[in-house]
């Protein structure tokens, strides 16, 4: 199966804040609701068999929490769902939108945009509800409804115009026998939230071109946040008027539509939802453009969706297609576009998360940005970009001598703008080069890894530098000298929030130690152990290193950091393994290995980057295949049942649910070492047994190892990008 090419991709570049997918910004002009022949939508069999991949259905019941599941795209900062069949009042409006303030997720409205008819004949309002059977769709890159009611046939499609601006259309066709005379309106009512301040943030006001919702400055800073130039508009191509009431408004075409037998009319609409004064005026620009040809827009997001689909969907048997285009789908859904103080595309961990919904998580970055450069090279070297926009540098205002690192998780509020989420506590695992590299082989250009390059250097220094407690080129996990960082338990927890496996029960017992420079100054803490998979990682980074060294024209640094890589790897062999239990274990600054904790899953991370000799991996191999260790009903638990610690429960986080990164990383191990019928066995067992994700459900953050049923935040991206490598083999090569 072949990877996207720098020679084959041709994709459509990130887009500005607020611009549109429109090659050109035509003039202004009324959108024309007759049908002409060149505005015939054209047949997109690209989607056949593809609707519905995940069960978007359903209409808000709360300002907040989330049950739903929703589409977004292009890196915009709202997102809708489908009514479903009994949500009769939201009919013929898309559910929400959902919209993200700053960082958290709310919802705006049960439908914002209802679009009805009334008879002028008769003053009835065309009921929707009356349908038995209405189409109530979504697809890739495109939501849906249809009905057929008294006569009338009437579609409606959304799709994203810009990363701030969705497109409504409305068709309308007379399938009756006798001329009608018809007038459009819309309704919509806020969905407030139940105490304030947040409840009386949001106001309904109207407008010449439709309806907006202005907001109040509230600083919530774990709850809600919005200033007074937040903002959310429809534009409408039809000349109307609107009438506020309270938390209700209802626009109302000025004059109706004449449809003899046979002929229909078109309406359309844009809701953008932005963040800044310059954003809401881009956002009007693209409301012109895409109102003056809305079929060029959906054209476009059509071919963009043909290519996203043709190029992750190579190799994926005909059975699983669905599977992979629902991953496809839910990972663009995550993607946000540059806002407050993220200045790059990149892929968030889950829209529907809660609390840490917008954040660019580090190594989450890293990871998924192997897997979106499947289908989109230049949102995944952006996506790597991402969070290196904020690597700390000598210049750093209050932490210099962490030089080098990368924060944790970035949100749209830094530190400096009151920001409680942003973390530089710690750092994440180092996949960044093997990342970057691996996002170049399947379609970045050159540039991109001339960009990175000085990041990565001193990233992969900093390591060394800042957690390298006794200077023996092993390093640990470990934790900054920030303020928050102020008392053990304070410093515990971040230093194993760094490993990315918050809980692991191999850290229960660990101790902190102080790290200083050359010349005594404290620069961290590090834990009493160092970890096997952080120096697994170091090794991969090594060889990745090497290689864009070489790509770069850089052979004398290629040799050092493969030399180094050689020194790492037989480090880790001799003193990282343990022959009795045939496993890798973290070790402690006793000289002794951390095996009281039981096997974890980081022990396999050897095999995944390469440095496991062959005997170690058949060990390591014997363990993954047992029933009674890791080879659970739902294989590959972060934990082995055998654990005192095991807990395969929501609660126990990474004490035994199975991580899909890990599941990944640990059949594209065995693949390595040529294991590949056990691979391809576990990887089957995993699809199965992981409840819901080869249907319509949403994909999980972990699954229950025994059960198979998903745990915690839905919709979590790197479950649906270890689903899409899994689908297309199973093979993510490090080495």
């Amino acid at each position: 199966m072949a990877d996207v090419t720098r020679r084959s991709f041709h994709g459509l570049a990130l887009l500005p804040v607020g611009a549109a997918v429109l090659g050109a910004a035509p003039a202004p002009g009324r959108a024309d609701q007759s049908a002409t022949a060149t505005e015939e939508t054209p047949a997109a069999d690209f989607r056949s068999g593809l609707q519905d991949l995940l069960d978007l259905h359903g209409v808000p019941t709360d300002a907040y929490p989330h049950a739903l599941n929703l589409f977004c795209d292009l890196g915009a900062w709202h997102a809708y769902g489908v009514p479903g069949p009994g949500d009769t009042a939201q009919l013929g409006g898309f559910s929400g939108p959902l919209y993200l303030a700053e960082e958290f997720p709310w919802y705006l409205s049960r439908a914002i945009s209802v679009f009805a008819l009334t008879d002028e004949a008769t003053g009835a309002q065309v009921d929707l509800s009356r349908e038995r059977a209405p189409e109530l769709h979504s697809a890739p890159g495109v939501l849906t409804q249809e009905f057929r009611v008294d006569g009338l046939r009437i579609a409606l499609d959304l799709r994203y115009a810009s990363n701030r601006t969705a497109l409504v259309r409305a068709t309308v066709r007379n399938e009756g026998g006798r001329p009608r005379v018809l007038r459009a309106h819309w309704t919509g009512e806020l969905l407030r939230h139940t105490t304030e301040p947040i409840r009386s943030a949001p106001s309904l006001i109207p407008t010449p071109t439709g309806v907006a919702v202005v907001f109040r400055e509230v600083r919530l800073q774990k709850d809600y946040l919005t200033t007074s130039r937040t903002r959310f508009e429809t534009v409408h191509s039809t000349p109307l008027d609107t009438a506020v009431d309270g938390d209700t408004y209802r626009a109302t075409a000025r004059r109706p539509v004449g449809l003899a037998p046979g002929a229909q009319a078109r309406f359309a609409w844009t809701e953008s939802y932005t963040f800044t004064d310059a954003e809401a005026a881009a956002a009007r620009t693209t409301a012109r453009d895409a109102l003056a040809h809305p079929q060029r827009v959906a054209d476009l997001v059509d071919r963009r969706w043909e290519g996203y689909l043709r190029r992750a969907l190579d190799g994926v048997v005909p059975d699983r297609r669905r599977a992979g285009a629902k991953a496809v789908q839910a990972i663009v859904s995550n993607w946000r576009s540059p806002a407050g103080q993220l200045l790059s595309d990149g892929v968030t961990g889950a829209i529907t998360a809660g609390t840490y919904a917008t954040g660019l998580w580090a190594w989450d970055a890293w990871k998924q940005a192997v897997t979106v450069a499947l289908f989109d090279p230049r949102l995944a070297a952006s996506s790597v970009e991402s969070v290196f926009d904020h690597q700390v540098t000598a210049a750093h205002p209050t932490r210099p001598w962490d030089a080098g690192m990368v924060p944790d998780v970035v949100f749209y509020d830094d530190p400096a703008a009151g920001g409680k989420l942003w973390n530089e506590r710690n750092s994440k695992p180092p996949l960044a080069a093997w990342a970057s590299w691996r996002v170049y082989e399947r379609g970045a250009d050159l540039a991109f890894l001339r960009r990175v390059y000085p990041k990565l250097l001193a990233l992969h220094d900093w390591w060394y530098r800042n957690r390298d407690h006794d200077r023996d080129g092993l390093a640990e996990y470990g934790c900054t000298l920030d303020p928050a960082n102020d008392s053990f338990a304070e410093r515990k927890g971040p230093a194993c929030w760094e490993s990315g496996m918050d809980n692991a029960p191999r850290f229960d017992d660990a101790g902190l130690v102080p790290n200083t420079d050359p010349r005594g100054t404290p620069v961290g803490h590090s834990l009493t152990q160092a970890s096997v998979d952080l120096n697994s990682y170091l090794y991969a980074e090594k060889r990745a290193l090497a290689r864009i060294s070489r790509a770069l024209g850089r052979p004398e640094a290629a040799a050092a950091f493969d030399r180094d890589a050689d020194r790492l790897r037989d480090t880790v062999r001799a003193r990282m393994y343990d022959p009795q239990t045939g496993w890798f274990y973290d070790l402690g600054d006793d000289g002794r290995l951390v095996t009281s904790a039981g096997k974890g899953i980081e022990g396999a991370i050897p095999l995944w980057t390469g440095l496991a000799t062959a005997e170690q991996a058949a060990a390591v191999r014997a363990s993954l295949v047992d029933p009674a260790q890791f080879a659970t009903p739902l294989p590959l638990p972060s934990v082995s049942p055998q654990s005192p610690e095991f807990d395969p429960t929501a609660a126990g986080y990474w004490r035994g649910p199975v991580w899909m990164d890990q599941f990944l990383f640990t059949v594209s191990g065995l693949h390595a070492y040529g294991y590949h019928r056990d691979a391809a066995a576990l990887t089957e067992a995993g699809l199965r047994h992981a409840r819901g994700m080869l249907g319509d459900a949403p994909l999980r953050e972990n699954y229950d190892p025994l059960t198979g049923e998903g745990l915690n935040t839905t919709n979590f991206t790197w479950s649906a990008t270890a689903l899409l490598e899994l689908l297309r083999g199973g093979i993510t090569r490090n080495t």
